[in-house]
């Protein structure tokens, strides 16, 4: 802790701060990444007493001052001071307020308004509806040693990413009460379910501090804060922890694109618009009625990364899943002429938010490389996963938008009709590896009347599950890596609604629950078998042997690892009927075991399948000497590896 002496009027005073001439140069700059050490409500002792330091940036405050109920909410009698830098920052110790205490600033504008404001790096909240911050002093003693030695090991190694997204508040709720499961309780249910069904990491929906419940956690009023809905800080540490003790990363959706305009948040903060661009063609987001940070604001870019490298820090998180970045990177984002205002050049690209987001990813990663950062940008940016030293943003992993859309419009056609839009399905093949993508079958595709992924499907009961289970495992063994919603594993048949569990019960019936073991089989084999995830960003690791089959509506492929033994061959048929005989070229000469099949009996399927070894016949197929006849289940894949090989030809031939 810092002790400082400065001249103020006629004499000197001597005061409190952790702030040094240091700090208050990065700062100003836009450098400065731990303001979370610096800035807030920090408990603290001074001349023999103990208290709580404050220290927040209002620049163009007339007055600041603390309020809560050591002093009923009123100001004045616990003031703030205004740093002699020029910094903007306000700050002071009183003594008595200590750990557990509710409290606002009380700032006085320039026009005369007295606004009460949450505290921007508070630790703690009120649980909502109430909105004050609260004082707050951790404590945890971690346990995920071996989990982060293991994950350094891991930095910059082709790793399985199958991931779980989880909105926490509705997994699952208590039978007795009704009620969101609290981070203890998840640090054993979850933990031990995600463990169980064999993902490698589990993705939440923002659980920052949020005041609508309604909004998923997308609009943010408490970026330094866990949301006190479901514990306290130390709460969230020892949930994050049962995690890495099993084995699994957690990863954090983060939303530096746009903030709430509740009285007690960042809007308007000092009375000014300090936070956000004054010009609404800049500072307001249409779409969800929110504020667009002002990126070019060098105090602002210090709040932004300081919370992001905040997470990783101080919480352990695996990585930042980073919301909305396409409306970050557009100016005319979701506006018509005349709604926005072009760059100096005259076009539409957010020159602040592009080299913001290229910093933040720089620091992210100079600080912590063996974490990740994923991009949810659904445009074609180029260049969103490639360094920031060749022209790219910087991430690490990008959501290929494409992929699931084209892929849900394919699968949400009757099977008759599939022969003519065979290009839907082939076509994410052609820019697969232009970024490291991930395929998300995501919340966004389940909600807003869009209905369930199960509800998306055609037919009767029978071929709605088949095809589900034929997107699943279309997409375990798609080139990269994986996400899938929360309640997709168990066909939950309703659309997701936040204010309910999920559909637990359905797990009774065999269709539902055969799919859940299928989930947890591609899981198992997507973490067991290289070819699916070695080279899953690069070429190399793909070869199509046949997507032009449009009449059969089949496709064919190979994935492929560093040797033979690890060569994984597909066959997708993706109509209800049955294929018998149907051949495929090989690379390599021998027998072939098919070692998954999405139609097996045990994920309710009809039991279609091929039985023992394949052997390759010296028929020439699809470029290659050999080949082998196959059973293509109705609605299904059947997946196939090398179990001995005789001499003959390899991937070259």
């Amino acid at each position: 802790m810092a002790k400082q002496a400065i001249q103020k009027n006629q004499g000197t005073e001597e005061f409190f701060t952790l702030l040094t001439d240091f700090d208050i140069h990065l700062f100003n700059t836009g450098k400065h990444f731990k303001l979370y050490e610096k800035l807030g409500a920090h408990p603290a002792a001074f001349d023999g007493q103990k208290g709580t330091y404050f220290a927040v940036w209002a620049p163009n405050a007339v007055e600041v001052s603390v309020i809560g109920n050591f002093n009923h909410w009123k100001g004045k009698s616990h003031p703030l001071s205004p740093r002699w830098d020029g910094s903007g920052i306000w700050e002071g110790f009183h003594a008595g307020i200590q750990h557990g205490e509710a409290y606002k600033y009380a700032i006085q504008s320039v026009t005369g308004q007295c606004l009460e404001k949450a505290d921007p790096f508070g630790r703690f909240f009120e649980t909502p509806p109430r909105t004050a911050s609260v004082v707050w002093s951790e404590s945890y003693e971690w346990k995920d040693a071996e989990w982060l030695q293991a994950r350094k090991k891991l930095e910059g190694k082709p790793q399985p990413y199958s991931v779980y997204e989880v909105h926490l508040g509705s997994w699952r709720r208590t039978v007795e009460e009704n009620r969101s499961l609290s981070y203890v309780e998840a640090a054993d249910q979850l933990v031990a379910y995600v463990t169980d069904m064999g993902f490698t990491h589990v993705e939440f929906l923002p659980l920052m501090e949020h005041p609508f419940y309604g909004s998923w956690g997308y609009q943010l009023t408490g970026y330094f804060a866990p949301t006190s809905r479901y514990g306290t800080p130390e709460d969230f540490k020892y949930m994050i922890d049962r995690f890495h003790q099993a084995g699994i990363g957690v990863i954090l959706d983060w939303v530096p694109s746009h903030f709430p305009g509740d009285a007690h948040g960042l809007y308007e903060f000092d009375g000014t618009h300090l936070y956000e661009h004054a010009d609404p063609r800049k500072g307001f987001h249409p779409d969800w009625q929110s504020y667009i940070y002002n990126y070019g604001r060098n105090e602002v870019r210090s709040f932004l990364i300081s919370n992001a490298l905040f997470w990783l820090d101080e919480f352990h998180i695996d990585g930042l899943r980073v919301d909305a970045v396409a409306s970050m990177l557009y100016l005319d984002y979701s506006r018509k002429a005349g709604e926005w205002i072009p760059n100096q050049y005259g076009s539409n690209e957010n020159l602040e938010a592009i080299t913001f987001l290229k910093e933040m990813n720089e620091v992210v990663y100079s600080s912590f490389p063996d974490t990740i950062t994923i991009a949810e940008e659904s445009t074609s940016w180029t260049g969103v996963s490639r360094p920031t030293f060749i022209g790219g943003l910087g991430f690490g992993q990008k959501w290929m938008m494409g992929w699931m859309h084209d892929s849900l419009n394919y699968f949400q056609l009757d099977p008759v009709h599939r022969k003519h839009h065979q290009n839907a399905i082939t076509f994410s093949i052609m820019y697969a590896f232009t970024e490291n993508f991930m395929l998300p079958l995501s919340h966004d595709e389940v909600v807003h009347g869009k209905g369930s992924l199960l509800g998306k499907m055609p037919g009767d009961e029978w071929r709605k599950f088949a095809n589900l289970r034929l997107l699943y495992s279309y997409m375990f063994t798609h080139p990269g890596t994986k996400l899938l919603f929360m309640g997709a594993e168990i066909a939950q048949s309703a659309e997701w609604n936040h204010e309910r569990s999920l559909d637990w019960h359905l797990l009774q019936y065999p269709l539902h629950a055969g799919v859940q073991q299928l989930v947890r089989d591609l899981n198992k084999l997507y973490k067991s078998e290289p070819a699916l995830y070695r080279h899953a960003f690069e070429a190399k690791g793909f070869r199509w042997l046949d997507y032009g089959d449009r009449d059969n509506s089949v496709m064919a492929y190979l994935r492929i690892g560093d040797n033979k033994e690890e060569l994984l061959l597909v066959a997708c048929n993706f109509t209800p009927e049955v294929r018998y005989q149907y051949r495929l070229g090989v690379p390599y000469r021998g027998q072939w075991q098919e070692i998954f099949t999405s139609d097996a009996t045990e994920y309710a399927g009809s039991g279609v399948r091929n039985e023992g070894i394949a052997s390759t016949s010296p028929v020439k197929y699809h470029g290659y000497d050999n080949s082998i006849s196959l059973t293509l289940p109705p609605l299904g894949i059947t997946i196939w590896k090398l179990v001995k090989q005789e001499q003959g030809f390899g991937l070259g031939s």
